[in-house]
């Protein structure tokens, strides 16, 4: 890897981090408040609701985003456990390949659905309802980049993971 890249690449993985952790801390602060307003005042904030389930599209997608950047998704590879070599190396790469072809497609459809409300005034919370949704296509779209890179480097753990404690 270049010295450019890396830096860079540290430093999106810093940003992403961050907007998790942004992302997650309003959520509760946002909750916590319409609980607290609904049980004490019997009152709340009637954009909180629709926000907060915006607010969780987000943090899902950039946490897959992130699960697969740290190579910690949910793999479609059960049969990569049971062999070894060059054949488990195969069925990461087709694995990985159609998880990227899956991740494009939706991308591509994602990017559909956010055409549909771009031209119209549906609002969620305030924020036009096609901003909301813009996180779809780019997240679908960055974990098919993602799991395309993935599928031609060498795999992060080669060697068979424990499931559970032997027994003496």
């Amino acid at each position: 890897m270049s010295r450019l890249a890396r830096p860079l690449l540290r430093w999106l993985d810093w940003l992403e981090t961050g907007l998790i952790a942004v992302l997650v801390l309003a959520m509760v602060l946002l909750a916590g408040a319409q609980i607290l307003l609904r049980n004490l005042f019997d009152t709340g904030l009637d954009w909180a609701d629709p926000l907060l389930r915006a607010m969780v599209l987000w943090a899902a997608m950039l946490g897959a985003l992130a699960a697969v950047r740290d190579d910690k998704h949910i793999g479609l590879d059960v049969l990569a456990h049971f062999v070894h070599g060059r054949i488990r190396r195969l069925i990461h790469f087709v694995t990985l390949l159609f998880s990227a072809g899956v991740s494009g497609l939706m991308a591509w459809h994602g990017y559909g659905l956010v055409m549909l409300d771009y031209g119209g005034n549906g609002r969620i919370a305030g924020i036009p309802s096609w901003l909301i949704e813009i996180i779809i296509p780019v997240g679908f779209g960055l974990i098919a980049l993602r799991l395309l890179v993935h599928a031609f480097l060498p795999a992060r753990n080669e060697a068979m993971p424990v499931l559970a404690p032997e027994l003496p």
